[in-house]
């Protein structure tokens, strides 16, 4: 197969083609109906003289066999016979030209019977003139009569011409109809069909945003899109490896801190024990400052491999279908304690849904989101977990009546190891992991998490894509 952009000039060309082709079809027929008008004109033109000529050489014959009559003249009589001759030929004209019917044998027989009345004695002359004038009366009622064939035959010529521009007018318009409409479902399948792989493209590049690293990336299409395809596999490739590297550093990096930690922590219980002789004040201060620190230090090594083990996790999902109301009450249940100890009220509401999710981790992030609306939450205050079906997805909405999210930290929230300057007042300082560990979760299930703008407290919504999104 071709690059994009040489099946995109074939396209192009597809189309250029049935487009010029009817258009050269189109000036093929006009250029043939306008030689075919033009003939037409010319025979009605030959028709139209041919009866002129007769009526003509019609009138002069009359003139000559009634004078010729009268004078006894030769000449007359000769001129009468080249009248005679040029009539019958404009006859032939009409003939050849399509006019049909008796009425030019009719002419011929009357005009034979004048021919003979000419001949005869002079006495009888007077009388053989008044019976010409009879009959060439009668021969112009035939004159009249074929002159209204010529018309006739004219007319249903033109009528028959422009049912033809008519007809081949309407064959015309539904040809070039057709191929307008042909060459644009050809369009919109070619464009569909290429248009396809860079889609699949967009949606390699977001996996690989989203850190789905685990399908290998193939994409067929023109060899510049297979190029791509093969670069964006290459990258995921090194991705993977970059990601193992990291991992095995943090935890190679926490193991190394761990064991110097552990010495210390038991040399700062040595001294505070005073096992290696009476403290002063002031060394117990320093002693308890190093225990303090001590704590929090192994605290954020702890949280470190936690987040890690959690973006670990997040990748290997175990979906079962699960009825989500049902986990949200359970992770309500599960932290009972801490949000009675608080004398919260934790209100749980919405319909029974379900969905093709990994429990575990999806609980995880209701119970960061629970637990972290428990600590914010003052004394006596309102948690509530909603639960709700839309046509985008399902929702679950995690409110609290706490302080809220200070407006230079909204940004920062998802971030690892980042705590806002809004504090619990007399509470464990966190390690900032929670909101990031919820972010891997969700985003791993092709959802999303937000913190949304309420008038009062924190307000955060997990959307989850239905089954078949």
């Amino acid at each position: 197969m071709g690059s994009f952009r040489q099946l995109l000039l074939v396209a192009f060309m597809l189309i250029a083609a049935l487009l010029g082709g009817t258009a050269l079809r189109a000036v093929i027929i006009l250029d043939r109906l306008m030689a075919q008008s033009g003939e037409e004109a010319a025979r009605a033109l030959e028709l139209n003289g041919a009866a002129q000529a007769l009526a003509a050489r019609t009138a002069g014959m009359e003139r000559a066999a009634r004078q010729s009559l009268v004078l006894s003249d030769s000449m007359l009589r000769k001129r009468f016979e080249e009248e005679s001759r040029a009539a019958r030929a404009a006859l032939q004209q009409m003939a050849a030209s399509g006019l049909g019917g008796g009425d030019a044998a009719l002419w011929r027989l009357q005009a034979d019977t004048i021919a003979g009345l000419l001949d005869g004695p002079t006495v009888t002359a007077l009388e053989r003139e008044r019976t010409v004038a009879g009959e060439f009366r009668e021969l112009d009622g035939v004159n009249g009569r074929i002159t209204a064939q010529v018309q006739a035959l004219i007319e249903d010529r033109n009528k028959a011409l422009s049912a033809q521009l008519d007809a081949s007018r309407s064959r015309l318009t539904q040809q070039v109809l057709g191929t307008i409409a042909l060459a644009v479902v050809l369009a919109v399948a070619l464009g569909v069909w290429l248009a396809r792989p860079f889609k699949r493209l967009e949606q390699a590049i977001v996996g690989l945003g989203e850190n789905r690293l685990q399908e290998p990336i193939q994409i067929r299409g023109p060899s510049d899109v297979r190029g791509v395809s093969q670069q964006l596999d290459w990258l995921r490739l090194r991705l993977t490896e970059l990601d193992a590297d990291k991992a095995r550093f943090l935890r190679h990096v926490s193991h190394e801190l761990k064991t110097p930690l552990a010495a210390l922590r038991e040399g700062v219980a040595l001294l505070q024990d005073e096992v290696a002789g009476r403290l002063t004040d002031s060394q117990r201060e320093v002693t308890g400052i190093l225990h303090q620190n001590t704590l929090a230090l192994q605290g954020q090594i702890e949280a470190l491999l936690q987040f890690n083990a959690a973006a670990f996790e997040a990748r290997r999902l175990q979906r079962r279908k699960t009825d989500l109301l049902a986990l949200l009450h359970a992770q309500v249940q599960a932290q009972r304690l801490q949000w009675q100890a608080s004398r919260l009220v934790v209100n749980v509401a919405g319909p029974a849904l379900s969905l093709p999710v990994d429990a575990d981790k999806l609980g995880a992030a209701i119970a960061n989101l629970l637990s972290n609306a428990i600590r914010f939450s003052p004394a006596g205050g309102i948690v509530s977990l909603e639960l709700s079906d839309t046509p985008q997805g399902v929702r679950i909405d995690v409110r609290d009546h706490g302080p809220g999210v200070a407006e230079a930290d909204r940004d920062r929230v998802f971030e690892p190891f980042y705590r806002g300057e809004r504090q619990p007042q007399d509470a464990v300082r966190g390690t900032g992991i929670g909101l990031s560990i919820v972010q891997e979760y969700v985003v791993a299930h092709g959802g999303r998490v937000a913190l949304l703008s309420d008038s009062r407290g924190a307000h955060f919504r997990i959307e989850l894509p239905h089954a078949d999104s």
